[in-house]
């Protein structure tokens, strides 16, 4: 009787209610407010032109915020190049697109010494490479030599021309579009190309619905231009205060080890010919760092790690031939492996 009066009582509920509120109640370590908003604004721009492609423009925003590059991989006519124009606008930053073809040089790209007549000394002159954001059109259309002249500038952001190290203003990034259906004409990407990529993006076709939109879209617009439509968010001292943010996300050691698993697997797998490198998991924990302060929170989940798995490790690892003419597919594979690997509690 004497324990049913103390358990009845409501006098000696309340503190402990007070308790579970209190450790429900956080806030997080890092400021992410205004990142988060940024983000959100950029995408509203982007929404003024580009119908649908939400998960596209996530995965520019976050290889942005992880200072990383980005390979896009769709058929003709689904907005690659737009988006990738467009995305590069809402930024405060220089912009240069270079269309790749079979006869290009790397003096077209990187730049070239030309002598000045009137001091007889060569000069250099930069090529378009030297911008913030660089779009190139049909990347696998330019030879392996042309190809090449990119590995330095994407790894280590600077060009290297006569012994002379031309380093480029930050922020810097590659938007490289590809056709994945014609080949005639075309260089596939090496390897040791491809791995310089924090992710490989799949653009798909439209919804039946989305396509709708898309035409109401062009037929509403009439004469006006969509670069027109779209304002400038970020500036360059802002995008890099977002990137320290970023960065200081705090990240577990049981989701550090998660990661290692995951892409320690990769490398012995049945069905894999090639797996992922270190450069891989340093990807996937960037790329999970800024999933998580896109949606606010200063701490890497599990899910964050999902996210970010098969766009970093879709054009890192190589099916075996068995497999391949089976017709799986890396994506596949991923996911066996996900599903064989126990997440962290």
């Amino acid at each position: 009787m004497e324990n049913e009066e103390i358990t009845n009582n409501p006098d000696l509920e309340t503190p402990q209610t007070d308790l579970q509120e209190q450790n429900l109640s956080f806030e997080n370590r890092i400021d992410l407010s205004e990142l988060q908003e940024s983000v959100e604004k950029l995408k509203s721009e982007l929404a003024k032109v580009i119908v649908g492609q939400q998960d596209f423009i996530e995965l520019l925003i976050v290889s942005l915020l992880s200072n990383g590059h980005v390979l896009i991989e769709g058929v003709p006519g689904i907005a690659k190049t737009i988006t990738a124009k467009l995305f590069a606008k809402t930024l405060k930053t220089g912009f240069n697109r270079i269309q790749f073809t079979p006869d290009l040089m790397p003096s077209d790209v990187l730049g070239t010494s030309i002598l000045n007549m009137k001091t007889s000394d060569f000069e250099f002159k930069k090529g378009p490479i030297f911008s913030n954001m660089v779009l190139i059109d049909e990347i696998n259309r330019a030879p392996a030599k042309t190809q090449a002249a990119l590995f330095e500038v994407m790894e280590e952001r600077q060009v290297t021309i006569d012994g002379i190290r031309y380093p480029m203003e930050p922020p810097f990034m590659v938007l490289a579009t590809q056709n994945p259906i014609e080949q005639e004409g075309t260089y596939a990407l090496p390897e040791a190309q491809l791995d310089r990529f924090l992710f490989k993006i799949k653009v798909d076709y439209p919804s039946l619905e989305e396509e709708i939109n898309i035409l109401k879209t062009h037929h509403e617009r009439k004469s006006h231009k969509p670069l027109e439509m779209v304002d400038s968010i970020l500036t360059p001292e802002k995008l890099l205060e977002f990137k320290e943010k970023t960065h200081e996300v705090i990240i577990e050691e049981k989701i550090l080890g998660y990661i290692a698993e995951i892409i320690s697997k990769t490398r012995n797998h049945p069905h894999l010919y090639l797996g992922g490198s270190p450069r891989a998991s340093i990807a996937v924990m960037n790329a999970s760092k800024a999933f998580a302060a896109i949606d606010g929170r200063d701490f890497v989940t599990p899910e964050d790690i999902k996210k970010s798995l098969f766009p970093v490790l879709r054009h890192r690892i190589i099916l075996s031939p068995e497999r391949e003419m089976e017709g799986m597919t890396t994506e596949n594979v991923i996911d066996m492996i996900l599903q064989s690997v126990e997440i962290p509690r």
